[in-house]
């Protein structure tokens, strides 16, 4: 893998799950499909993707499929993609599981993201890391802004401000992936690999994260819909997605 240098050219997309705290979007939609600033959440991933050399997505998902199948199937650009159906809920890490039994390249490595996101960073670097550290999966990781607003306040108790939903000093996971091949038969069939796989490659020394220096939103809630909406003119500028 470390003298390779060919971009990545498959990824799925887990797109499953019933999104209540998305309500009312996510009445008739599930949540890839719900729209942020007039596009659904699964067009800017597939388009990120597309622009980075990935020829073909596997989108897993459950509730309200046949939206999903109806939209990917009349789509005209952007890689081709595949939908697979989960007849049960998986957990995250069953449905990634389950959707990397759709990819055609057998022995190459893929993308994973969570069909909630939005993030736009280079790809290519994102790869490059993931191949000079030689481990199994690499994670992306996202600068944590906080909902709450924050009291400056000194040690007597005079307040001098308040800051409104700063960024800590801290790393979540992204949602965004590089799986090795070899990784996958670790993941649960059914249930979270969080608390599963992950750990167990943490203490195998084959688990490592990228810090993203980029745009990422989860999209979780109404008001991450509204927000998210009110960002994406702002960061994107027109310009395509990188």
């Amino acid at each position: 893998m470390s003298g390779t240098t060919a971009p990545i050219s498959q990824a799925v997309i887990l797109a499953g799950g019933q999104a209540t705290r998305l309500r009312p979007y996510t009445d008739t939609r599930p949540k890839a499909m719900v729209e942020v600033a007039g596009r659904p959440i699964v067009d800017y991933q597939l388009e990120w993707l597309a622009a980075h050399g990935v020829e073909h997505v596997v989108v897993s998902c459950g509730y309200k499929a046949e939206v999903l199948r109806e939209h990917l199937g009349s789509r005209t650009e952007g890689p081709e993609t595949t939908l697979l159906v989960e007849d049960e809920p998986l957990g995250r890490g069953g449905a990634l599981r389950y959707a990397a039994t759709g990819l055609r390249v057998s022995d190459q490595p893929y993308f994973a993201l969570n069909g909630d996101i939005l993030t736009w960073f280079p790809l290519d670097e994102f790869t490059a890391y993931h191949r000079a550290k030689g481990g199994l999966v690499t994670l992306a990781l996202a600068r944590y802004q906080t909902t709450w607003g924050i009291v400056d306040v000194t040690d007597d108790g005079a307040i001098e401000g308040f800051t409104q939903s700063p960024v800590l000093p801290f790393w979540i996971n992204a949602g965004v992936y590089v799986f090795e091949r070899a990784a996958t038969p670790m993941l649960p069939v059914k249930g979270d690999h969080e608390s599963s796989t992950f750990p167990d490659l943490a203490a195998q020394g084959r688990l490592f994260g990228y810090r993203i220096d980029g745009f990422w939103r989860g999209v979780d809630t109404a008001k991450d819909v509204k927000e998210a909406g009110e960002q994406i003119p702002a960061v994107r500028g027109g310009a395509p997605a990188r």
